[in-house]
């Protein structure tokens, strides 16, 4: 009988603590549900809000000017969509945090805490590399046009547009903190290895071969300089001589005696 008490009393105490569980776990989910609902509803609003806000200050225009657009020529979404997208989505995850948040402490949570602590880096990452590309393309364009005439024009503009994408590339990946010790004993070792070979290589061993390339590249530089200006002398002077006003024409003198104007053959009677 006493055996049969006990048994009745642990089994009430055990629903008392599940109901307490449930009830204390139903007004959580409650709040859950409505963080997640108004997250979504201010994540949508702010993204619409965004996306006319950029176009209006002309965002797809920065896009052209940095190349951004034609690599995105054939996906689903512009810069300013990408953009748009990213700015949705980062504020869902916080409306998840704070959701999850209404739980306690939990491994989800953390994770998502860690996310959006990153945020912030990733983005200013992206726009390091949207303007790298720009300044790249600005500077390519600037040396190309500057060096038309030359052989060595497009390679030269070439070269200054990757240093700089890869400097703008190695900035973003800092500042997102993504492969820092790649990015940073790499640089190191590019340039350690580029100042090794001029130093060993140029003024070295090889400062026989090295002299006779370097005159070799300054000759056909020289030779293309002197060309470029041969050919702005020559544009300079035609234009001059284009706008000179015409020379008016010498009057006729007097005919000369014993001829006859006004005979065929000019004789005189």
């Amino acid at each position: 009988m006493a055996q049969q008490l006990a048994l009745s009393v642990d089994f009430g105490s055990g629903f008392t603590e599940a109901w307490s569980k449930v009830a204390k776990f139903i007004p959580q989910f409650i709040a859950f549900l409505a963080i997640l609902v108004i997250g979504w509803f201010v994540a949508k609003a702010i993204a619409k809000l965004l996306d006319r806000g950029l176009r209006r200050i002309g965002s797809e225009k920065v896009a052209e000017r940095g190349g951004i657009a034609r690599y995105l020529s054939g996906s689903k979404y512009d810069m300013t969509g990408i953009v748009c997208k990213i700015v949705y989505y980062a504020i869902l995850l916080m409306a998840l945090q704070l959701a999850f948040g209404v739980f306690g402490p939990n491994p989800i949570s953390v994770m998502i805490n860690g996310i959006v602590g990153w945020l912030p880096k990733g983005i200013v990452a992206v726009v390091i590399v949207v303007v790298a590309m720009a300044i790249a393309n600005a500077v390519r364009d600037i040396v190309r046009n500057a060096l038309a005439g030359a052989a060595y024009g497009r390679t030269v503009a070439t070269v200054a547009w990757a240093f700089i994408v890869a400097l703008g590339v190695i900035a973003a990946l800092g500042q997102a903190g993504i492969a820092t010790a790649i990015t940073g004993p790499l640089l190191i070792a590019v340039l350690a290895s580029v100042a090794g070979i001029l130093v060993v290589g140029v003024g070295g061993g090889l400062i026989i071969p090295m002299r006779q390339r370097w005159e070799r590249w300054l000759d056909g530089a020289e030779k293309e300089t002197a060309k470029l200006r041969g050919n702005a002398y020559r544009a300079g002077r035609e234009d001059a001589l284009a706008n000179q006003p015409a020379r008016p024409a010498t009057p006729a003198g007097p005919p000369a005696p014993g001829i006859d104007p006004g005979r065929p053959g000019g004789q005189s009677g």
